[in-house]
């Protein structure tokens, strides 16, 4: 979409950053799932799917024209994140469970 000002530039980011933030809450959904399933934090860790997740989306971003260092540095900061929070729900599982 072609914007002819500043203020359109803006509703359209705020636009998109509304689609951003729904898919990262059902991105968080599925990473809280996914803690049930694992059995060590070096699972939650697993940084060879964290590479595999990271090539996947620098191809792409190649594809669909973003910029592939942005969207690198985005999703490792995502991932991240996302790792933190699944080894706190695996940790809340496990102790639940009577594990360790």
């Amino acid at each position: 979409m072609l914007c002819h000002s500043l203020e359109d530039v803006r509703s359209n980011i705020d636009r998109i950053d509304r689609q951003i933030v729904g898919l990262l809450a059902e991105r968080g959904h599925y990473v809280v799932q996914a803690a049930k399933f694992k059995r060590s934090a070096d699972d939650v860790k697993a940084p060879q799917r964290v590479e595999q997740v990271i090539g996947n989306v620098i191809a792409l971003a190649k594809e669909l024209g973003a910029n592939a260092a942005v969207t690198e540095q985005v999703y490792r900061a995502m991932i991240g994140g996302f790792i933190a929070a699944e080894l706190a729900e695996h940790g809340a599982i496990h102790t639940t469970q009577g594990e360790t």
